[in-house]
């Protein structure tokens, strides 16, 4: 009988070296996938982030069709009267709502926008009396935008988030993504027009119409027709990330630079603006071993307290609020440059929530973020878009040279997409 041979040990299983060979083939794959996997996500949240924003320009378009004019930034019920602090208006929003108050029923969100228009009963904090209790309900349209215990204001709205930015909850109110662009001079980017004293509202008009030369202007009506440079060649609205506490020179804007500052108007004159885009984004105040972060010696607006109110001036807090930290953009320093209040309060007080200055688009993309030009159209602006002389003053009444009222812009492409009839031509793709 023939003898039966015995299979081999080897063909039992793998020896140790064929084991760690295959352990370092599956690793190496992983470490090939796994950026590629957060690609792949990063792609989808940019795409929903621009779907966003078109379904926000086409809500646009649809109110112009309704009302034949655009929202207006910085709108409401006027100035109401005071309850206690200045910014904590009760009896009235002060005509501080942003664009997306007015834009609420056109992207979805008419339960919302039912809330703010109609006298409301609710608090945040439970109480029983005062403002939206039963007795005082909250007036119609709302109190100013910075009233904490106002539940729509604290309503997180989908359609203004975009899914890449991870900030979410307080102290933001109510963050927002997007922002309305005002031009390319911050010049009363604050205030507009409006002002309680009438003896000088033609003088601050006068301002207004030298330097507030955006889609939108603050307190003042606007239409498709205003835009003489075309539709397809203006910003109407840009994307911002939002504060994450971190110390971002993108989102958490310098103050008190005294060096760049507008010198408070007196007697109803206005005075011409010294400083630059340059020297809110140059190196004073960034920590030098991370750039994209202010030292913790740059003083910046995190926890402001005026009037006994917290005020977290932060970019993107507050989607009902049309102050400029909070849903503005101007087309003055590239995207995603630092932001700061590099101009002092155009109501010469020393407070810091209400005043303009260089406010860029920026996003937790890479290399750049979306904004939404005036034909409705969503476009992604590079870091590097040409942005002209970071060293020349802004656009302003008072203004000489290449800053006299009327000038073309003197921050290159990236401020004449921002200006709506300043009569220049774009060349150049971008």
């Amino acid at each position: 009988m023939p003898k039966l041979s015995r299979p081999s040990r080897s063909a039992q299983g793998f020896t140790l070296v064929e084991l760690l060979v295959v352990i370092a083939i599956i690793g190496v794959l992983v470490g090939l996938l796994l950026p590629a996997v957060q690609a792949a996500r990063e792609a989808a949240r940019r795409m929903s982030c621009s779907n966003n924003f078109k379904q926000i320009g086409l809500a646009v378009h649809n109110y112009h069709s309704a009302y034949n004019q655009l929202p207006t930034q910085m709108s409401g019920t006027g100035h109401g009267t005071n309850s206690g602090s200045h910014p904590n208006r009760t009896n009235g929003n002060g005509e501080r709502h942003s664009i997306f108050v007015g834009l609420l029923p056109f992207f979805e969100q008419q339960a919302l926008w039912e809330q703010i228009s109609n006298p409301l009963v609710g608090r945040t904090d439970g109480g029983n009396s005062g403002w939206g209790s039963v007795g005082q309900p909250w007036v119609a349209f709302g109190p100013s935008p910075n009233v904490a215990n106002y539940p729509p204001y604290l309503t997180s709205v989908p359609a203004l988030r975009c899914p890449s930015d991870p900030g979410v909850g307080l102290p933001a109110y109510g963050r927002t993504n997007y922002a309305a662009c005002t031009g390319d001079s911050p010049f009363r980017g604050g205030v507009g027009a409006a002002d309680q004293n009438l003896n000088r509202n033609a003088a601050r008009a006068q301002m207004v119409r030298a330097s507030q030369r955006g889609v939108y202007v603050p307190r003042q009506k606007t239409a498709f027709r205003d835009i003489l440079d075309g539709l397809a060649n203006t910003v109407m609205a840009g994307e911002i990330a939002t504060d994450l506490g971190d110390r971002d020179t993108r989102t958490d804007p310098l103050a008190n630079n005294s060096a760049v500052t507008l010198r408070a108007e007196s007697g109803g004159n206005a005075q011409a603006p010294v400083g630059s885009p340059a020297q809110c984004s140059g190196n004073a105040g960034v920590d030098p071993e991370r750039p994209q972060f202010w030292s913790s010696s740059a003083s910046t607006p995190l926890s402001v307290i005026w009037g006994g109110i917290v005020l977290d001036n932060l970019r993107g807090y507050r989607w009902a609020s049309g102050f400029p930290v909070f849903s503005q953009i101007n087309t003055m320093s590239p995207p995603n440059t630092a932001v700061c209040f590099q101009f002092a309060n155009e109501q010469g007080t020393n407070n810091v929530y209400n005043r303009s200055g260089v406010f860029s688009a920026s996003s937790r993309h890479q290399g750049g973020c979306h904004v939404l030009m005036g034909d409705g159209a969503v476009k992604f602006i590079t870091d590097s878009i040409e942005a002209g002389n970071q060293n020349a003053t802004p656009v302003a009444q008072l203004g000489t040279g290449i800053s006299a009222p009327g000038s073309k812009s003197p921050y290159g492409l990236w401020g004449a997409l921002g200006t709506r009839a300043a009569k220049e031509t774009i060349e150049e793709e971008f």
